[in-house]
């Protein structure tokens, strides 16, 4: 569905260091870092998109942060949300909700919501059913 997600930030370094474990944590890989012209992204193992692209933006005025938007992120399991939170939280995040079940969106949503160091919504979130989570991890 998408090719590529797009996130303003104002200091690369910081935002690099924000982001590079958030995407380690959820198993994704670094495509291109380029210091210089102050952007990154990252991608599946598999495949070569959809790719998530930090960068100051294009037009030269400061990034800011959409009032209603929020990027959500996949987990392949719940511990991994738990994880990223942990993480995100420990590199400059701001908690906006943590770690748990949302059954009020489904019966297995289970999210956690932060914001990176310039204040962009994220979520990461697993939909998977705990018992189907299970039955994968024992053969």
């Amino acid at each position: 569905m998408f090719s590529h997600v797009f996130v303003g930030i104002t200091d690369f370094a910081r935002a690099f260091g924000f982001y590079s474990v958030l995407m380690d944590t959820l198993g994704l890989r670094l495509k291109f870092r380029d210091n210089d012209a102050c952007w990154a992204g990252w991608m599946t193992a598999d495949a070569p998109r959809p790719l998530f692209v930090i960068s100051k933006p294009h037009d030269g005025r400061p990034a800011t942060v959409g009032n209603g938007q929020m990027l959500a992120l996949l987990a392949p399991d719940r511990a991994t949300v738990d994880r990223a939170h942990a993480a995100a939280l420990a590199h400059g995040g701001a908690c906006e909700g943590p770690p748990g079940l949302r059954p009020h969106y489904h019966a297995d949503y289970y999210g956690a919501y932060f914001r990176d160091p310039d204040g962009n919504k994220l979520c990461v979130c697993c939909h998977t059913p705990e018992t189907t989570l299970a039955r994968q991890t024992a053969g």
